[in-house]
């Protein structure tokens, strides 16, 4: 079996087998397959794309390139949630401590922000003295002790995924939904998890822009989860504006307690309420959704939700005291005020711009060695559909070094779009996907 052969197979539009991608992998791991042929073959998959079997088979083998979790000793169903990524996302922060404090296990490896997308590891580091580097014996025991944990990935986790996204991040084969649904894969079975819902966006802050693009993921995502044993759900939200007010690491980990505390914005607290749903029903903890919505509520509304994520963040060596008293959390140095120079309403925000203007200020990265500031970020007054006046404020920019600060104001200007028209709030969610197919919601 020759690797070029390989190649060409794909290229001219012809499926792989099982032992054709097995080879592929194992063979670029051990150094006998090239960088630059295993981007000849991404940029094939990406222009022939591949079958439901194939992409089966790649998240597969992507799974086994290095350790697999057995989660087996911690007791009930194990359930996790993945979200595809956006602006303001810091729904894993409130759910795991919410669905665990319901009884199910919830063991959740996690990422880093990347571009316009923010990353749980980030907001999670902005706690003083968290620690996201556990050992599999660690993240179990934690689990065992405390009902879930949050980690990053470890040196022999999916080390196929971080090579061959090293690649893709530059040869332009990112947006291949095979691709795509074989890295999101490969990490969440690894984790060793019994059941999956996963939050794929949709809109201007998303990696999927169109609803189409979004179901397609979706749709690959579940079929993989089937075919591999896994009860997987896939819920299509909401990204065409910041999910909450905040943006920003620490900022985001302040609206998270927030909401742990029985308060927040109905966008965030509802889509939170929805996903968790899903997972207590996946967990046997709900025999429907109405129930399921009145237990987390009730969790957050008495606080049994707000006290697993303070457990969480004591015996993952984080300071307790900074997440009790907010203001204990890195807090930037000044504040600007984006205020309207016109009057109207709110007609739609280009979110990804939003998110580039927060990681100019310093609240995310380009590239994987930039140095993330935990404190700036953006703090919104105003969502879409919302009347505005002149001089209102609709921004407050928390910034620490003013030298990018006018080129974050000027991607603001451009990314708030106002007019005379009144508008409606976008849905908030779309469509629920699962092995029966889709539902419009």
């Amino acid at each position: 079996m020759r690797a070029l052969d390989i190649i060409i197979k794909k290229r001219n539009g012809f499926g792989l087998t099982r032992d054709e991608i097995s080879f592929f992998i194992r063979d670029y791991l051990k150094g006998e397959i090239q960088d630059y042929q295993m981007s000849a073959l991404l940029m094939a998959i990406y222009f022939k794309g591949m079958s439901a079997k194939e992409t089966s088979y790649l998240t597969e083998e992507m799974m086994n390139s290095g350790e697999v979790f057995d989660l087996s000793e911690i007791p009930g169903i194990k359930v996790d949630k993945h979200s595809t990524g956006g602006v303001g996302d810091k729904v894993s922060l409130i759910l795991a401590p919410l669905v665990a404090s319901c009884g199910v296990p919830v063991p959740m490896v996690s990422g880093r922000g990347l571009g316009h997308s923010g990353g749980t590891l980030d907001k999670l580091e902005s706690i003083p003295g968290f620690n996201t580097k556990l050992t599999k014996k660690e993240f179990i025991k934690i689990i065992k002790k405390n009902g879930f944990a949050m980690m990053g990935q470890t040196e022999n986790f999916v080390p196929a995924d971080k090579r061959m996204y090293a690649l893709r991040d530059v040869t332009g084969t990112v947006e291949s939904i095979p691709l795509i649904s074989a890295s999101i894969m490969s990490k969440k079975l690894a984790e060793g998890v019994d059941a999956i819902v996963f939050d794929v966006k949709t809109g201007s802050g998303a990696f999927m822009k169109t609803f189409d693009d979004s179901v397609a993921l979706a749709s690959s995502l579940v079929r993989i989860g089937t075919e591999m044993g896994r009860e997987t759900v896939a819920l299509i939200t909401d990204m065409n504006q910041p999910l909450g007010r905040y943006v920003g690491n620490a900022l985001e980990v302040k609206e998270s307690i927030e909401v742990l505390n029985g308060q927040g914005t109905d966008d965030l607290v509802n889509v939170t309420i929805e996903l968790g749903s899903y997972m207590l029903i996946l967990g046997k903890k709900a025999r429907d959704l109405n129930s399921a919505r009145k237990i987390l509520r009730e969790k957050l509304n008495n606080g049994d939700a707000l006290k697993y994520f303070y457990k969480m963040v004591e015996v993952q060596g984080g300071d307790v005291k900074s997440v009790k008293d907010i203001s204990k959390l890195p807090i930037a140095k000044n504040q600007y005020e984006l205020k309207v120079n016109a009057q109207g309403y709110i007609q739609a925000m280009e979110t990804t711009l939003i998110g580039n203007s927060a990681c100019i200020l310093g609240a995310g990265r380009q590239k994987y060695t930039d140095v993330i500031d935990p404190a700036v970020g953006l703090i919104f007054h105003k969502k879409i559909g919302d009347k505005v006046t002149k001089e209102d404020v609709i921004v407050t920019i928390e910034y620490n070094e003013s030298k990018n600060l006018k080129e974050a104001i000027e991607l603001l200007g451009k990314a708030i779009k106002i007019g005379k028209k009144k508008v409606t709030q976008p849905k908030l969610i779309y469509a629920i996907i699962d092995k029966k197919g889709i539902r419009k919601f």
